[in-house]
């Protein structure tokens, strides 16, 4: 790996840790190098993924945050640097999303969605800008999505929330730039996980993967090269901007 992706030394901070591509951020980020604290509501559910990350010699902290509480999120992060010091990465990456119609729709999911995927990144934003501004140095990364760019039926709050995402991206970029602060978006295509595995194998999920130039999914492993650029020094001259990892589902 070239000294450039090599994150010793530096400490890193994921949202949304306990499953998904967010347990995969943090296994990739202690695998170059980075102490790693492990961020969610419920640190029960980190226990075996800092154990995994802890058997391959790697260093990493559970803490606890409720990324929509601006007290916890201060917690958390004092609770991040006590225990491997200060934060020099943020991935902004808790998200979720409700599926139904339009029409459909409660104010209860709106305000759910819309809480968790840009308030929450807003708030831990906002924390470790503060944090890394004292110290002229720092990489906050906001996991964004295609769908932010485009859309699909049946996810009208997602889509939202991470266009918005994708706009607060830029505006963090531009006012934090001065500071030495870089902010940039990760957005992924469809990448395969446990939890979406099932329906990427019926008739409605393989017509989607048909629609991919690439005609096949993402692995979580296909976002570790733009997720070490964004958190490493190799994205120095960087900030403002969105990498996209899709297959070519934005060009379809």
């Amino acid at each position: 790996m070239s000294d450039r992706f090599d994150l010793s030394g530096k400490t890193a901070l994921v949202t949304g840790a306990s499953q998904g591509l967010g347990a995969g951020f943090a296994r990739t980020l202690a695998s170059a190098g980075a102490k790693v604290a492990l961020a969610a509501r419920q640190t029960n559910k980190l226990d075996a993924l800092k154990s995994e990350i802890e058997a391959a010699g790697g260093i990493a902290a559970a803490v606890s945050m409720d990324v929509i509480d601006p007290a916890s999120v201060r917690a958390a992060f004092d609770a991040a640097e006590e225990a491997l010091g200060p934060v020099d990465v943020l991935v902004n990456n808790a998200g979720i999303a409700v599926t139904k119609p339009f029409l459909e729709m409660t104010v209860e999911d709106w305000d759910s969605v819309l809480d968790t995927n840009l308030k929450g990144c807003f708030l831990a934003g906002q924390e470790a800008a503060r944090r890394m501004a004292d110290r002229n140095g720092g990489s906050i990364i906001n996991i964004a999505s295609v769908l932010g760019q485009s859309v699909i039926g049946h996810l009208s709050s997602y889509c939202a929330s991470k266009a918005a995402l994708i706009q607060l991206t830029k505006s963090m970029g531009l006012e934090l730039a001065r500071v030495g602060v870089r902010v940039n978006a990760l957005a992924p295509g469809y990448i395969e996980t446990p939890i979406n595995s099932d329906f990427f194998h019926t008739p409605a999920g393989e017509k989607l993967v048909k629609g991919i130039p690439q005609r096949q999914l993402g692995q979580s492993d296909d976002l570790d090269g733009a997720l070490l650029l964004l958190a490493s020094d190799a994205s120095r001259y960087m900030t403002g901007t969105v990498v996209t990892v899709d297959g070519g589902f934005l060009v379809a």
